[in-house]
């Protein structure tokens, strides 16, 4: 259970909620269940495999991304770990207190700021990442090989329809409805 609620519980209680409502009902619980498992293995990890080596999830996906990618700037790091440049930020800086990241300036750039793994996280995710990789086949451990096939392809076109139509879809749906103005907090002017 992810939530107060088991996943049956809630389906049901949206079933009674929208019955008759004009929408995609497939859609709607595709998407849904898509954030429900996506929370409920969050938590699997955090409250497993990541508590022992003290992480969140997302500053281990920070650290897996700069292990991949060996040095990236800033800004891409934040794009795809799928956080704010901003959070990633505070995430780096609690990573370097732990000597697992670093920060090095843009051989080109001094305002451009790169991350790469220290030898200690290099350690850390050559020795976290098998038992990460083991958390994740319990995780899918009920549906066969051809299942988690059909599954990572369904994810992957959903993903790629997104790359390539979403900014434009966003666009015109700002374009719709722009966005109500900014509260400063001030009173208006007379």
């Amino acid at each position: 259970m992810t939530g107060h609620h088991t996943l049956r519980e809630t389906e049901l209680a949206i079933e009674r909620q929208l019955s008759g409502a004009p929408v995609r009902h497939d859609a709607m619980m595709a998407v849904s269940n898509i954030y429900r498992a996506a929370a409920a293995i969050r938590q699997h990890f955090e409250a497993s495999v990541l508590r022992g080596a003290d992480l969140t999830w997302t500053a281990f996906v920070v650290l897996w991304v700069v292990w991949i990618w060996e040095e990236m700037e800033t800004r891409h790091v934040a794009e795809e770990a799928g956080i704010s440049k901003g959070t990633l930020t505070g995430v780096a800086r609690t990573l370097e207190g732990r000597g697992l990241l670093e920060r090095a300036s843009h051989a080109t750039d001094g305002r451009r700021v790169l991350l790469r793994l220290t030898d200690k996280g290099h350690e850390l995710m050559r020795e976290l990442f098998p038992a990460f990789n083991a958390e994740e086949a319990f995780v899918v451990e009920r549906l066969s090989r051809s299942q988690n096939q059909a599954l990572t392809e369904s994810l992957r076109t959903v993903i790629e329809h997104l790359e390539e139509g979403g900014e434009e879809r966003r666009a015109a749906l700002r374009a719709e409805s722009p966005p109500p103005p900014r509260r400063s907090g001030r009173r208006p002017r007379g």
